[in-house]
């Protein structure tokens, strides 16, 4: 392997192939993501596979739900945020736990999403400013979601008795390079 091909495989992690891994004397098949308990995990664990699912299964629920949450609607606000927070919002949470290390570009996606619910239910004219709808319904964003959903979630496993989950948020001991996140930056990555 020449130098060139080392660095180009350890920049570009996506070009890497795993080695084949056989069982039972078969060569078990490698995909760039796999789904299971409905949460999309690729290989890079960006989860942009898995927020883009997210917001097309959130977009088919807003178009059967877009009648009730439309201006001319009986349905008072307060019903239409439970609305929102018992159906569309579990949709984006489910997992929510895991995906800590996404970047902010692909987190932003689903928040654009709720910032369109949340305009289209209280009816909100276009110079109101975002974070005013927000504070006024007292509803998270998805980067405050995700934080406290991650904190929660590290605390759970700090007390759990398995001494083998403590070692999940350490810091690895090479050098850091490019952006990447880990699980032990998240309590100071939205500060």
């Amino acid at each position: 392997m020449k130098a060139n091909e080392i660095s180009r495989s350890y920049f570009y992690p996506k070009k890497n192939t795993c080695p084949p891994v056989h069982l039972n004397n078969k060569q078990v098949i490698q995909t760039d993501d796999v789904k299971c308990l409905a949460i999309h995990l690729d290989r890079t664990l960006t989860w942009l596979k898995n927020i883009t699912t997210k917001r097309k299964q959130l977009d088919l629920k807003l178009r059967k739900l877009y009648w009730i949450f439309v201006r001319n609607s009986q349905l008072s606000l307060a019903n239409k945020l439970l609305l929102h927070k018992a159906i569309l919002k579990p949709v984006w949470t489910h997992g929510v736990q895991l995906w800590e290390s996404a970047s902010n570009r692909n987190r932003e996606i689903l928040e654009r999403f709720q910032l369109k619910v949340l305009r289209i239910i209280t009816d909100a004219p276009w110079f109101v400013p975002n974070a005013v709808i927000m504070r006024d319904l007292q509803v998270l964003s998805v980067r405050q979601k995700v934080r406290n959903c991650s904190v929660i979630y590290r605390q759970r496993l700090n007390d759990h008795p398995n001494g083998l989950t403590k070692s999940l948020f350490q810091r690895p001991t090479h050098n850091r390079r490019l952006k990447w996140y880990y699980p032990a930056d998240m309590a100071t990555r939205f500060n």
